[in-house]
């Protein structure tokens, strides 16, 4: 009879250690990450994928990079003045969003990023317009996961001005 209190314990504690084991099983990391763009606005799609959260987990992933905007009046015939108002814009830009992963406890996804705002002010009769932008060390990151680096430079040219 003195048995049975200490096979008791010891059953509820294999109980628990049973469903601890697939919570620490859970290893997330990114499986690929790219960009795509800039896109005709300007924005630059950043997809990923990321494996090992778990099922039904909601995390935030976050899209990031350093940008370079040039912006510069344009009258309202489609030119350029001779000496056209310009402003370049340079500065970290991001976007997140919240994901759930599904059974096989994986999240795939896009971000996007667009470029830094601009504070040019145009003559009457002129409109701002993003003339080039480039994207560069931009990176996807999750709380679990880390950071993971997208390869490369994204460059968009608009106008020649």
């Amino acid at each position: 009879m003195r048995r049975l209190p200490a096979v008791l314990a010891c059953a509820a504690a294999a109980s628990v250690l049973a469903l601890a084991a697939p919570a620490q099983a859970a290893s997330p990391h990114f499986v690929k990450t790219s960009a795509a763009g800039p896109a005709a606005d300007g924005t630059l799609s950043v997809a990923f994928k990321v494996a090992g959260l778990g099922d039904a987990v909601t995390t935030t992933v976050t899209a990031s990079a350093d940008a370079t905007a040039v912006y510069a009046c344009r009258n309202n015939g489609g030119q350029f003045p001779s000496d056209p108002k310009k402003q370049e814009v340079s500065g970290p830009v991001s976007a997140s969003g919240e994901f759930t992963s599904g059974r096989n406890g994986q999240i795939t996804g896009t971000l996007t990023l667009a470029p830094p705002v601009s504070a040019l002010e145009c003559p009457p009769g002129q409109s701002e317009v993003l003339v080039s932008v480039v994207y560069a060390g931009v990176a996807v990151s999750e709380p679990a996961a880390g950071v993971e680096s997208v390869a490369g430079t994204f460059p968009r040219v608009f106008f020649d001005v």
